[in-house]
């Protein structure tokens, strides 16, 4: 059941967020708050893990990747115009920040299947671990509102930052965790 709630609210806020961000496509990423969306998990809560497949078809748990460093989570879409949008950015805080926190791509199961994912990425190449969230449970456990929902967890697992939409100042959101 969680599954679904969390697919449905994901594919219903989609198209909101789209349309947002369209009408603020022109605002520049320095604006764009460090405060947390009004849904999503809470700032200051521990991260949750969750199992997704590895686009090898393996399966892992994310808190396997939590804890020991900051973590930069996007859940994402191949066909979310939003991601398009926040992929410059999200490639130059990799190329800066790569080093000092790891970039995990959550690949959302909403109209995209694994076999999609696996040949965009094999096509297109997004830095970082790219991950698939079949189940939508880890989607669930974040209230990932939508795609391009971004959280930056601390060192210690914690949710320092969490945005929504194409425009986000994921640099600065990055900092706040180290």
């Amino acid at each position: 059941m969680m599954r679904f709630s969390a697919i449905t609210r994901l594919a219903r806020v989609a198209a909101v967020v789209s349309a947002v961000a369209v009408a603020s496509a022109t605002a520049p990423l320095a604006s764009a708050p460090l405060a947390a969306q009004d849904t999503g998990i809470a700032l200051g809560e521990k991260g949750p893990g969750g199992p997704l497949l590895t686009l090898e078809g393996k399966p892992v748990d994310l808190a396997g990747y939590l804890g020991k460093g900051p973590v930069v989570l996007e859940f994402w879409a191949t066909w979310c115009g939003n991601c398009k949008q926040m992929e410059p950015a999200m490639r130059a805080a990799m190329k800066k920040y790569g080093a000092q926190a790891q970039f995990i791509t959550i690949a959302v199961s909403v109209n995209q299947s694994f076999e999609r994912v696996k040949a965009w990425q094999k096509l297109n190449t997004l830095p970082g671990i790219m991950l698939f969230d079949k189940a939508g449970q880890v989607s669930g456990a974040y209230d990932a509102p939508a795609t391009s929902y971004v959280v930056v967890l601390d060192k210690t697992g914690k949710v320092v930052y969490t945005g929504v939409g194409g425009s986000q100042n994921v640099d600065a959101a990055v900092r706040k965790a180290l």
